[in-house]
């Protein structure tokens, strides 16, 4: 019995890359190449809501996609609360065609910088969303590595004490 664990032991040692002598397998190594971690898709069932992602994309532009969309630091800073200007009343013997000229303008501004910010809240909104389920599917995943990680040391552990230090 023991003469058979030994000559298994001695086969296993001569056969294997923990071989101290060189062999072919152990003078050439094969390294994997770097990872891009952009280039990595986590599979997630993340199916957002149509119409959010016509509300959240530039109309007339491309569909909003929130796996793809990188948002600046810049723009998800807080922006500041400014005050409103108080307003100035202006008596109906004033309001001439340049008046009216320039509220349109305004009411026009108005509306594209309102609807630029709904647009980007939008935006942000869809994103969050779909990063909260791909960073719980990456949870998952992580604790599944960790569990496959801890029976390889496991399992490395019970070889080291029957055979020997590797």
């Amino acid at each position: 019995m023991i003469n058979n664990i030994l000559s298994k032991y001695l086969l296993l040692h001569q056969n294997s890359v923990f071989s101290s002598e060189p062999t072919d397998k152990t003078t050439e190594r094969n390294t994997p190449s770097p990872i891009d971690p952009d280039a990595i898709e986590v599979d997630i069932n993340f199916q957002p809501d149509p119409t959010d992602l016509v509300l959240s994309s530039v109309p007339g532009g491309e569909l909003f996609n929130p796996r793809k969309h990188k948002f600046s630091d810049e723009e998800l800073k807080p922006q500041p609360m400014i005050k409103k200007a108080k307003k100035v009343f202006v008596p109906d013997e004033q309001k001439d065609d340049k008046y009216w000229s320039r509220r349109k303008k305004n009411n026009l501004a108005a509306k594209r910088s309102r609807d630029a910010r709904r647009l980007k809240e939008n935006q942000i909104t869809v994103r969050a969303s779909f990063l909260e389920r791909e960073n719980a599917a990456l949870r998952q995943q992580v604790a599944e590595l960790r569990k496959d990680c801890g029976r390889c040391k496991n399992i490395v552990a019970r070889y080291e004490v029957k055979y020997g230090p590797l």
